[in-house]
């Protein structure tokens, strides 16, 4: 016979709690933690759709329920039952008193502990890796990020549109490609759905293409994948000016919807909100020309000069390490004086670990910052802006700044010359504060047929590969602009997270193919 709790109990998942406030409820996840005081064990439980810290009490539990939640390891799988009580306090505002608990398997020495692991471990273990707070987190922003990209692009009368994979020739220079047999002919894995986006908008006016692409780079940096996800509009009679308005536009749409329906992951990621409070202030645009000047020190942005501001950077963070250090040794001398209760040891353990992780990525700063001190005086005019190039620029600015009107040599042969000076093209980079750089690089696109041509040739670039892109100025050729997004940079801003890798589920990038 079913019995009254049993059959008042509602099967629900963490994230639908708040709708079963005060309600006797079952869970089915995982345990991602667990802690004990006295007769009692807090277990924090993910589900796939949250997190949610469920409280065993001896007092209101069989016996057996108790030893089952005394067992339970790391990572083993449980259906926990209980009333749902509204706890602020608890990330997504709910604890779970539990009544009864299932086990349907104890999982044997977890991998992947709650100490810190280093990055390389932590890659090999990617599969296990992405059941952690800070990667689902992470995860289910890339996921609504994704839809609130398409819901954009459709409200706004644009269609979805597909590029081929396999591709006959570069779109962004021939020293990143990676060769593949095509039935005998080399074909190569496509850089960017651009040229064919072009193809397209002549036929529906604006489109865009949201798929992988690739990059045969030797790197290991921060920001770098090898196979990552790009959006690419194409837009029919848009100049630069309706591709910056657009890129604008864009940016703070998917930033707003993630502040205002994604609040428990940021949470989670301890992110910054400062970004999402300034999405709504107009980006600062300003030329190649003036941002050089800026990052050599030269010009300043309302009071703060760039140089000066990087080095109050390394001064302050030269004085913060030595605040943790300083605080790391008294916390490890009051641990070895002993008398401490074991819950205010474990606390400040763990707080001890944090510190060390701050120092590790202040250190970083440290050695970081005085190159980028020494690239920022002794940078060319006519120079493409390296990644701390960017970080130095954009430290002035609290949104995201477009830097346009750039040297030609240094940007795409599609790109339309200026016409007020031919040896500047009329492209677009949007640069993300805080450190993070290019996410998006747009540019009129050249019409004229002739000047097509000779910038192909300028570019030693094989004609018969272009002659199909060479059609669309030959028949109906129409002024037209478009700009690329890297998405994993896009997440990575978003997040704060301190590597690209962590953006993509199974990251791809020079030495890694596994997991």
């Amino acid at each position: 016979m079913e019995t009254k709790t049993a059959a008042a109990m509602v099967k629900t998942t963490i994230r639908e709690l708040t709708n079963h406030e005060a309600q006797m409820v079952c869970l089915q996840g995982w345990v991602s933690n667990k802690r004990s005081s006295k007769a009692l064990f807090f277990i924090e439980l993910r589900d796939g759709s949250g997190f949610c810290q469920c409280v065993v009490d001896q007092n209101n539990v069989s016996e057996e329920v108790f030893q089952k939640a005394k067992d339970l390891s790391l990572a083993s799988s449980v259906r926990i039952t209980g009333q749902a009580v509204k706890d602020d306090r608890q990330i997504g505002g709910y604890e779970i008193k539990v009544e009864d608990l299932d086990v349907l398997q104890i999982v044997e020495e977890y991998p992947i502990s709650n100490k810190a692991h280093g990055i390389e471990f932590l890659m090999e273990k990617r599969h296990l890796w992405l059941r952690s707070r800070r990667q689902w987190a992470v995860m289910r922003i890339r996921s609504r990020v994704k839809f609130t990209i398409h819901k954009f692009f459709q409200e706004r009368g644009f269609i979805q549109t597909d590029a081929p994979i396999f591709t006959g020739a570069a779109c962004e220079g021939t020293t990143t490609l990676f060769e593949t047999d095509f039935y005998g002919d080399p074909a190569y894995l496509s850089q960017s759905g651009q040229l064919y986006a072009e193809a397209t908008a002549m036929a529906h006016g604006k489109v865009y293409t949201f798929g992988p692409t690739f990059r045969a780079e030797k790197s290991k940096t921060r920001r770098h994948l090898s196979e990552f996800w790009m959006i690419e509009p194409e837009m029919a009679y848009y100049d630069l000016d309706m591709d910056m308005e657009l890129i604008e536009d864009f940016i703070r749409y998917i930033v707003t919807d993630i502040y205002e329906n994604y609040k428990p992951e940021l949470e989670i990621l301890e992110r910054d909100l400062t970004l999402f409070e300034n999405i709504h202030k107009p980006f600062p645009k300003i030329t190649y020309d003036d941002a050089i000047k800026i990052l050599k020190g030269k010009k300043d942005v309302d009071g703060k000069n760039a140089i000066q501001t990087l080095e109050n950077d390394l001064a302050e963070v030269k004085n913060r390490i030595e605040e943790c250090k300083k605080d790391i040794a008294e916390r490890e001398a009051n641990i070895a004086a002993g008398g401490m209760k074991k819950g205010a040891v474990n606390f400040n353990k763990n707080k001890i670990d944090t510190l060390k992780q701050e120092i590790s990525k202040l250190e970083e700063k440290e050695r970081n910052i005085p190159q980028w001190l020494e690239s920022a005086k002794n940078f060319q005019h006519g120079e493409d802006l390296g990644g701390s190039d960017e970080t130095v620029i954009t430290r002035l600015f609290d949104t995201p700044v477009m830097v346009y009107k750039w040297p030609k040599d240094i940007k795409a042969f599609y790109m339309k010359r200026d016409e007020e000076d031919d040896n500047y093209v009329k492209g677009v980079d949007c640069l993300a504060p805080e450190g993070f750089g290019e996410i998006v690089g747009g540019a009129e696109r050249e019409d004229n047929l002739d000047l097509l041509v000779e910038r192909i040739k300028e570019h030693d670039l094989p004609m018969e590969a272009f002659e199909w892109y060479l059609d669309l100025r030959r028949y109906g050729s129409v002024p037209h602009a478009g700009f690329g997004l890297g998405f994993e940079r896009l997440i990575m801003w978003l997040t704060n997270v301190s590597h690209i890798r962590e953006t993509i589920p199974f990251p791809r990038y020079y030495g890694r193919l596994f997991p």
